[in-house]
């Protein structure tokens, strides 16, 4: 097994705040400082706060890993990878590196204004290492990505912040660091430019077999280029882990499986019909929150059917945590004699993007919705599914995928 490229052991980071707080009225504040015009005065107290904005943060990242950082603002994202660049320097704890970083962290991180794009490009290869040869080789890649050839004789501090991102994170990817960190930086470029940057991202680290470290507020983006991702709060980590459970984890505050809700009928269900529960597991009958891509589940409705119903359809389905309805599946119309029922639903495969899903279940007959309602959230995890890569199935609409049976309890 490879040695880990950064291993952080009880990382800590403290800030000292001072606040001055004011005591008395204005005569008290002026006669104190007519008594003595070079102190403060009597008037005004200074006081200290000691403020941790990392403590005791302990992970590690393989070589080749792609791993996102998410988390509230104010949760120390910025601050663990300024420290991990080497900008700022921890209070406590110990880190190992193994390789060169390359860090984009803000705009105007690294450049010298004064100096052109081009001159720019040659400064950052030399603080990473490189050759002049070397970065020659790298030159026109740089230029080609970053798209401003036409600006690149002209000092940076003329360049709009879009500008300024393009050439930053042109250098930053194509100068072969070992380790890349990107901060939320990207937000600045357009959409295009933005699909380009996760793109390059991906082929640093899958064909490059380099790593990355990615923080950002877009969650889609991270889970479409992390296959890991780690939260932190209050500077603490909270989970490291498969990328779609620590961002649920994130979104819904879970900490384990997600409860399954079956609201109680309404009034007018009780003389027709109603659901009285509804079972997600594997195959081996195994109760669970967590699938796996390319793996089959299951879903079991059991129901009751108070009066006879004609053309009667039990449903399931599949909405994104974006609102969107990715899945349907449902059993053919039926007519049902009163009486207590379960119906099966089995996915040979998952065959949709990892990420955390809401399970709908309907109820309808006669083409009248009778019930409907959010059953669970559940989470698809790319980790581990062979040939798979997460981000790459997309979303995509899928009816009727699923095998069903009925069966009278």
């Amino acid at each position: 097994m490879s040695e880990p490229a950064i291993m952080v052991e009880g990382l800590g980071k403290r800030y000292t705040l001072h606040h001055q707080a004011r005591t008395g009225l204005l005569r008290d504040t002026l006669a104190a400082l007519l008594r003595n015009p070079f102190r403060h005065g009597e008037a005004t107290r200074a006081t200290e706060e000691e403020f941790w904005a990392l403590r005791d943060v302990n992970f590690s990242v393989n070589q080749g890993d792609v791993v996102g950082i998410i988390g509230r603002n104010g949760a120390g994202k910025s601050t663990l990878l300024k420290i991990l660049s080497r900008i700022t320097e921890p209070t406590t704890g110990r880190i190992t590196i193994q390789g060169r970083i390359a860090s984009l962290l803000e705009v105007g991180t690294g450049f010298h204004g004064e100096l052109s794009g081009r001159e720019n490009i040659f400064l950052n290869g030399a603080i990473l290492g490189m050759t002049r040869m070397e970065i020659r080789k790298k030159f026109d890649e740089i230029v080609a990505f970053s798209e401003v050839e036409k600006f690149l004789d002209t000092p940076v501090k003329h360049y709009s912040s879009g500008m300024y991102v393009r050439l930053a994170f042109a250098v930053a990817a194509h100068l072969e660091p070992e380790i890349l960190i990107v901060d939320e930086v990207l937000a600045v470029g357009d959409i295009a430019f933005q699909k380009k940057c996760l793109g390059k991202m991906r082929e640093v680290a899958t064909e490059q077999g380099r790593t990355v470290l990615f923080v950002s507020h877009n969650l889609p983006s991270v889970r479409q280029l992390c296959r890991t991702a780690m939260l932190l709060a209050n500077g603490r980590v909270v989970s490291v882990g498969p990328c779609a459970k620590v961002l649920e984890i994130y979104q819904h505050g879970l900490t384990g499986a997600t409860p399954i809700a079956v609201p109680p009928p309404t009034p007018d269900l009780l003389d027709r019909a109603y659901t009285t529960k509804i079972e997600i597991e594997t195959l081996d009958c195994a109760p669970t929150a967590v699938l796996q891509v390319g793996c089959p589940w299951r879903a079991r409705v059991g129901f009751r059917v108070v009066s006879a119903q004609h053309n009667f359809v039990v449903s399931i389905g599949l909405k994104s945590a974006d609102g969107t309805s990715i899945q349907t599946a449902w059993l053919p119309p039926q007519d049902l004699a009163p009486g207590e029922y379960a119906a099966e639903f089995v996915q040979d495969r998952v065959a949709l993007e990892a990420g955390a899903y809401t399970v709908l279940v309907g109820l309808s007959e006669s083409d009248r919705g009778l019930q409907q309602f959010e059953a669970a959230r559940i989470d698809f995890s790319g980790e581990g599914a062979a040939g798979y890569y997460a981000g790459t199935s997309g979303f995509g609409f899928v009816l009727n995928s699923m095998q069903t049976s009925l069966r009278k309890l």
